[in-house]
């Protein structure tokens, strides 16, 4: 009857992860079930890293996300767990790189005795820093249809009924290797949804340097740990939560995709606009808006939101107010007939959410006229601009969350000039 209940289950994860479309919640959501299908406190996802192989001729594995119940129970309610952003070589010497070399399954009952003749070994260092003892590991390769690997799951310390530490058995690695087949499946739909999208940056980003895959990494990043803060403090179901944050990640991508139809002379200028080419800018909002005019899909819906509504604020001095960005119709003018803007809770939460992200990281950030601001100004920036520029709401939230967001732009480092 368990075996039953088990492979229902993984039948029922199967329908649910189809369901993600963003490549980074789904490795977190994948991260998740695998652990809860074989009842593991603990566990980490690895990603083939997209680069050259490094000096010594090694392809690489990126840690992407790492979860720990026990760690998370001793954190404030709300608060996430930060860990460290990390590579490993793909070869013989660590667990995940033998995993994924071999592309074979690893299970070891206790890392702390590892038989002799292993090539590979266990690092202790969390365990010492965090306190925490690993004990049983299981670790899976992520392979595509096509025998490319992916990545790696690897699970720790799997628990009993009464919650002591056990080895995993046969009937998990079964299991694991079950939901790992679709979850790979699934992973390769989502990485090609997200290449595709790259590509669309890459695209503006010939007409815009500045409008980078990194830069809207974070940025998605960071608007999807606002929200999930936010959330948290609306007490929004898991559900919704889920379903908003994926469509989030992507849409916000989209943020800045308008640009393309905005002048080279205008877009690549290397120093301030004048008042007249400023303007002209301020209609990327509304071009970005029309590629998504027929709605067809939540993403589209969101989309939509976010690149027209995200330079508004929330005093309503931001841009571009109340016009139709399908028809160029203005909606609610002032006595000039000029488009009023939008503000407060007028603006839509998605663009209220890009808006705080998209511009930390473009203080941040260096750009062909400016070097980037120092941490603590861009900080004291942000501070001043809430209940003007920004929601303020939102701003408290953001410094609730700022290890996270430090987080995420570690996870997206600069690309090298």
């Amino acid at each position: 009857m368990k075996e039953e209940a088990d492979f229902k289950n993984i039948i029922r994860l199967d329908s649910e992860i189809n369901q993600i479309q963003d490549y980074d919640l789904l490795l977190e959501r994948i991260l998740f079930e695998a652990r809860k299908v074989v009842n593991a406190d603990a566990g980490s996802i690895y990603i083939t890293v997209p680069t050259e192989p490094d000096e010594e001729g090694l392809e690489k594995l990126s840690i992407k996300y790492s979860q720990n119940d026990t760690i998370q129970k001793n954190l404030p309610s709300g608060q996430k767990m930060i860990y460290s952003i990390f590579s490993v070589p793909i070869n013989e010497k660590s667990i995940s790189g033998y995993c994924a070399l071999k592309k074979t399954l690893i299970n070891i009952p206790d890392m702390y005795n590892i038989p002799s003749e292993a090539t590979y070994s266990f690092n202790s260092s969390f365990d010492v820093i965090t306190g925490y003892k690993t004990v049983s590991s299981l670790t899976i390769p992520l392979v595509a249809t096509d025998k490319r690997l992916m990545g790696v799951i690897q699970v720790l310390n799997s628990k009993d009924n009464s919650g002591s530490i056990v080895p995993f058995t046969s009937d998990d690695e079964l299991l694991l290797t079950h939901f790992a087949t679709n979850a790979s499946m699934v992973l390769q739909r989502a990485y090609i949804t997200r290449a595709m999208i790259l590509r669309m940056i890459k695209m503006s980003e010939l007409r815009d340097p500045k409008e980078t895959g990194t830069h809207v990494n974070r940025v998605a990043g960071y608007a999807v740990e606002i929200y999930d803060r936010w959330a948290y403090h609306h007490k929004v179901s898991v559900e919704e939560r889920d379903k908003y944050r994926d469509t989030l990640k992507i849409s916000s991508m989209l943020h800045d995709v308008g640009k393309v139809a905005i002048s080279d002379s205008i877009l690549k200028k290397p120093s301030r606009f004048t008042p007249e080419e400023y303007q002209i800018m301020q209609n990327h909002t509304v071009y970005g808006a029309s590629l998504f005019h027929d709605e067809s899909s939540p993403v589209d819906v969101l989309a939509k939101e976010i690149a027209l509504t995200h330079h508004e604020n929330w005093d309503g001095t931001g841009y571009p107010g109340w016009i139709d960005p399908n028809t160029g119709a203005v909606e609610k003018a002032d006595e000039n007939g000029k488009p009023l803007g939008k503000k407060g809770e007028e603006i839509p939460l998605g663009g209220r959410i890009v808006a705080i992200a998209d511009v930390y990281d473009a203080l941040c950030s260096r750009r062909v006229y400016k070097e980037p601001w120092n941490e603590n100004d861009v900080l004291m920036e942000l501070r001043k601009l809430a209940g003007s520029k920004f929601d303020p709401e939102l701003i408290e939230i953001f410094f609730e969350i700022l290890p996270n967001i430090k987080q995420t732009q570690n996870s997206y480092p600069e690309e090298a000039e």
